[in-house]
């Protein structure tokens, strides 16, 4: 990885907070060379409204970025918005910048063009509007980049947490809950420990079904499927254990037992790291060629356009994935 590249941000949805988090983040100062994947209007004028002294560039591409202070190099790509977007609301224009601006990204790491990507939030129901229909990120990025294996990840100061499913509904996970899956989740955890700094990562699994099925009286799911999952890590080398129940493994790996929990589906996993809350939250995705972080909250409809957003999310992911390319 050469650390000279710039980091790619995506400004996700203009509707919402992101064009106002990504010049909070520039104006307080970031700690490598970045270029934005957006729109150069909507940073422009959430620059005005925020009074920050930035110069927003629209370039077409990653070599005509020049990494001067104050200077945000906006990568052209997709048709410009409107410069009467209403804030706060669902937009098919904005739902499909949101998706090019990720588009390109993901060619530009592909390429080696940039360091990695971070991404600002969208919105899928905007998305849908534009006749786009993913369920977030993840979905998108492994799809662009070919990725068969990929997890989604949430992290911060306290909790690391990676899911065996994502966006599937509860009715449906039990039927993705295999011998496959659940191996997959731990190699992808172990992986993305190793790419945090951690030499020897702790996996903990927890279990599907409540005090991990109660050795088969509350579901035989734990027992059947997810311990010889863990037997075949352990076989590989992989330190995890489990199945742990579901209520008490956030609590002990908070307290430093265990780098890194395998949740088992997206409530489970989210609940906790949320609970703890936004402001530091990172959301990564596992498994990708190229290093993926994220802000851990959404657009924030209710409060876009009003200045009042905080950034610092958006700062850790980036901070983050320094910390995942040295």
């Amino acid at each position: 990885m050469n650390t000279l590249l710039p980091v790619g941000i995506t400004m996700g949805d203009a509707a919402g907070i992101g064009p106002e988090i990504v010049v909070k983040a520039y104006a307080q100062g970031l700690n490598a060379p970045c270029v934005v994947y957006g729109d150069a209007g909507a940073l422009r004028r959430a620059a005005a409204q925020l009074g920050a002294r930035l110069e927003v560039v629209e370039v077409p591409g990653i070599g005509h970025a020049r990494p001067d202070a104050g200077r945000i190099n906006v990568i052209a790509c997709g048709p410009a918005l409107p410069a009467d977007l209403p804030a706060g609301q669902i937009s098919a224009a904005a739902g499909r910048g949101a998706y090019d601006y990720v588009c390109a990204a993901i060619d530009d790491a592909q390429a080696g063009r940039i360091r990695a990507i971070v991404t600002a939030p969208l919105n899928k129901k905007s998305m849908h509007e534009a006749g786009i229909d993913y369920p977030g990120h993840t979905e998108i990025l492994a799809e662009r980049s070919a990725t068969q294996d990929f997890a989604m990840m949430l992290a911060n100061d306290e909790l690391r947490v990676l899911l065996v499913t994502i966006h599937v509904a509860l009715a449906d996970v039990i039927a993705r809950i295999t011998p496959e899956a659940e191996l997959t989740a731990m190699r992808l955890a172990d992986r993305a420990c190793r790419q945090m700094g951690i030499a020897r990562p702790r996996v903990a699994v927890a279990g599907l079904n409540p005090h991990a099925g109660e050795g088969g009286k509350f579901g035989r799911e734990d027992i059947d499927i997810i311990e010889p999952a863990i037997a075949a890590a352990r076989a590989e080398g992989i330190d995890a254990s489990g199945p742990w129940p579901g209520d008490t493994i956030f609590m002990r790996a908070r307290r430093g037992e265990f780098d890194i929990v395998v949740a088992q589906y997206h409530d489970q996993g989210l609940i906790p790291v949320k609970y703890l809350g936004l402001d530091h939250g990172v959301n990564v995705t596992v498994g990708l060629p190229f290093v993926r972080t994220s802000v851990d909250h959404g657009t924030a409809f209710d409060i876009a356009g009003k200045g009042v957003a905080d950034q610092a999310s958006l700062v850790a992911a980036f901070d983050l994935a320094l910390a995942m390319t040295p």
